[in-house]
């Protein structure tokens, strides 16, 4: 039987393709899931939420660009 992916595998992934960026673009991508954030947490206020999950991953997403863009200043 196959096993599943686990979200560590499904990350590493993304995590790798997040480091093929440039600092621009991981800014860009940034300021995209700040909006995003920012309308999921209104919807939850107006009681419009369809995925309550993807609060969560919204906001691993922010800290995994976040800890990239510190890595690339600290490299340089």
């Amino acid at each position: 039987m196959a096993k599943k992916p686990t979200t560590e595998a499904k990350s590493a992934g993304h995590t790798a393709d997040l480091r093929g960026k440039t600092p621009d673009e991981l800014k860009d991508s940034l300021l995209s899931l700040k909006k995003e954030q920012f309308n999921l947490r209104f919807q939850r206020a107006t009681q419009q939420l369809e995925k309550p999950a993807r609060v969560r991953e919204v906001r691993r997403e922010i800290a995994r660009v976040k800890t990239i863009l510190g890595e690339k200043a600290q490299a340089k």
